[in-house]
């Protein structure tokens, strides 16, 4: 009788399940959609501590950017499930950071919260305790964008007067929004880095007169680079100094409020015998960065430096993702190794969903971007308004901010907070991309922080919940995560 009822339980644990299913919602599971009690397959024995923390996202928003209980442990029992390998022996490019773009319209809503809510949420954004997401990387444009409630420059002057010395230059159209906002930013982060991007030139310089299209006449290319030079000594007098600065926000869109259209070679032009010589004569050490528009057109970079002129000027180039394949990124990084990558716009849409959005977000503005030698990956617009709000005439109107503030002071996080999130709560600035295999569905990139943390970014863009390995140093941890999730995984070196 006894030699039968261990026959019984045997089988019974044979047919125990070697995966579990999620079921958000029920009863007795944690947020991955495992028994909390239970040991996954291919680790030790249960541990009283965990050996990496997990932080994860679910597409139906039932979790955001939650921290789990689940207990993980390396272990060295092997299984079947597919397995990501981090080789921190490999080694790409060196991280700047993750963020958005404070746009004048996201200046001026986040100004319109009261002081104690305003410095709360400014906190949250940009500091690293362990309820905020560290935000280190902004870019802001110079002048007006198109997120800015009208279009205008630091130096625009009445119709058919021009300003060749720049003596009207100004940074007071900015200075009680993005400016006063960038200073209590640096308070929080006074490493952050910032990039500035130009929407338009002043239209005194432009051959149409216009804040929409046209180009800047060659007659004013020597003015145009002083205009740089006098933008960043006035911010580095203000107390904020440029890390970057692109030289014409999507220069072949020349019908947007404001914008300027700019050929590959105009810009080398400009940049090898004006922008160029114009810095290393103030002593400027800014970074220059070319071309800040979409993956469809690798060619315009490629141009730009092949002049042998102009590149020693230039740092790298910048892409945006609304057309084209991230993979443009690596056709550059292959053709001039040397110089740096940058992702620095993609925009959610009022249109969009949650799910949709968070899935196309990680898999190609973080992980892709990434993968693809970016030092960042920022997102459009760090805030707006309930209406989409501010924008220019003919600016963007249906540009989702991470953030929603209403006129009452509510805020919302929308979907692109926890993209960013994901990678700049975990990934600091001065991290060291690694290598990690895709494997299947399981879009992922891996990092080396400065502290000595390995972190792993996963996002499942298939249709069913997976269970996974993640190999390190040749022990294993087994991670199970839904359809569309996105975790990311820290443990120590």
């Amino acid at each position: 009788m006894i030699r039968k009822n261990i026959v019984v339980m045997a089988v019974w644990v044979l047919l125990l399940p070697m995966t579990y299913c999620s079921s958000s919602g029920d009863s007795g599971t944690d947020d991955t959609g495992q028994t909390p009690d239970d040991n996954p397959p291919g680790n030790n024995p249960p541990a009283t501590t965990s050996d990496v923390e997990t932080w994860l996202t679910l597409s139906d928003q039932t979790v955001l950017l939650k921290k789990q209980d689940k207990i993980l442990s390396f272990g060295t029992t092997t299984n079947t499930f597919s397995t990501i390998t981090v080789d921190e022996s490999l080694t790409y490019q060196t991280i700047d950071g993750f963020g958005f773009t404070l746009t004048g319209g996201s200046a001026a809503v986040i100004n319109e919260l009261d002081t104690s809510k305003k410095n709360a949420l400014l906190q949250e954004l940009f500091g690293t305790s362990e309820s905020d997401i560290g935000i280190s990387y902004l870019r802001i444009s110079i002048g007006a964008s198109d997120l800015n409630e009208a279009p205008f420059t630091y130096n625009d002057m009445p119709d058919g007067e021009t300003d060749e010395a720049l003596a009207h230059f100004s940074l007071e159209p900015d200075m009680d929004g993005v400016v006063a906002v960038l200073k209590e930013i640096l308070e929080i982060n006074p490493n952050i880095k910032i990039m500035g991007s130009p929407w338009s030139a002043p239209v005194w310089m432009k051959d149409n007169g216009s804040f929409v299209g046209g180009s800047l006449q060659p007659q004013y290319y020597g003015a145009y680079a002083q205009y740089f030079v006098k933008y960043i000594q006035a911010m580095e007098t203000e107390g904020i100094a440029l890390d970057a600065i692109t030289i014409q926000n999507e220069p072949m869109h020349d019908g947007n409020n404001p914008s300027m259209f700019m050929t590959a070679e105009e810009q080398s032009d400009f940049i090898k015998n004006h922008l160029g010589p114009a810095f290393a004569s103030a002593g400027i050490t800014t970074k220059i960065i070319v071309w800040d528009h979409n993956c469809d057109n690798p060619q315009y970079p490629i141009t730009v430096l092949s002049d042998p002129d102009t590149n020693p000027y230039v740092d790298g180039s910048a892409f945006h993702l609304y057309n084209g394949d991230i993979g443009a990124l690596s056709t550059v990084h292959n053709a001039f190794p040397g110089k740096n990558l940058y992702f620095t716009e993609q925009y959610t849409s009022s249109t969009g969903s949650f799910e949709g959005d968070l899935k196309w977000h990680l898999k190609n503005v973080i992980i892709g971007s990434m993968r693809n030698w970016s030092k960042n990956a920022l997102e459009w617009n760090l805030a707006n308004n309930e209406n989409f709000g501010p924008h220019t005439d003919g600016g963007c109107t249906v540009c989702k901010g991470g953030l929603t503030i209403s006129s009452g002071g509510n805020i919302t996080r929308n979907v692109g907070y926890y993209i960013v999130a994901h990678a700049s709560k975990f990934v600091p600035s001065g991290s060291v991309r690694v290598g990690s295999n895709i494997q299947g569905d399981l879009q992922n990139v891996a990092f080396r922080t400065p502290e000595g943390q390995m972190v792993l970014i996963v996002e499942n863009d298939g249709g069913a919940i997976t269970s996974f390995n993640i190999n390190y140093k040749n022990q294993w941890v087994t991670a199970t995560l839904d359809s569309g999730a996105v975790a990311t995984y820290i443990w120590e070196q």
